[in-house]
């Protein structure tokens, strides 16, 4: 599907927070394995616990889960490296475990820049402190199909805030409330 001027709601998650075999549902890599169900009508109960109790073993690490305080860091550093990449973005929010965020993409752009923006974040967040894998791989992209499916996906992006989660609009800026502007 043609994504509408450019539009993408994008989310993606932190490590080893949704795993295949999910009761939430997840897709097997090209497909390999028919799941039935998604997110909003999740597979059969039961259907996938052996691959969930696999997949977890395999972890190289515990999942991570993030504090307010990464939260906040992880999303500014987001915000900071999609602007510098000249990508328009009007919505961020990031939570414990995953985040997402509403930017007009050049054709065929989407993964590589939001894949960068998650690079500055794992940096910023290493220097903070932090040691081991931040993201899962990869991230979803749904193209918008109008403006109203885009002021839904605004809307639903910054209500994410009232969950606990750290949030961003283009309303803000990137003076952020510490009172320093990006680059000082």
């Amino acid at each position: 599907m043609q994504a509408w001027n450019g539009w993408y709601h994008v989310d993606g998650h932190t490590y080893g927070t949704w795993l295949p075999g999910d009761a939430r549902g997840w897709r097997e890599k090209q497909h390999k394995l028919h799941v039935p169900g998604d997110y909003r009508n999740p597979p059969p109960e039961g259907f996938g616990e052996r691959l969930l109790e696999y997949s977890r073993e395999n972890l190289r690490q515990p999942c991570v889960r993030l504090s307010l305080a990464q939260r906040q860091l992880a999303g500014r550093a987001l915000v900071e490296m999609m602007l510098h990449q000249e990508t328009e973005l009007i919505a961020l929010s990031m939570d414990s475990v995953h985040f997402h965020l509403l930017a007009r993409f050049r054709e065929g752009d989407v993964r590589r820049r939001v894949g960068r923006a998650k690079k500055h974040a794992w940096h910023e967040l290493c220097e903070a402190g932090f040691e081991g894998k931040l993201w899962q791989r990869s991230c979803h992209a749904e193209p918008i199909r109008d403006r109203g499916h885009q002021v839904n996906a605004f809307h639903y992006i910054l209500n994410h805030s009232q969950k606990g989660a750290w949030g961003w609009s283009f309303r803000e800026g990137v003076y952020w409330r510490g009172g320093s502007a990006q680059g000082e």
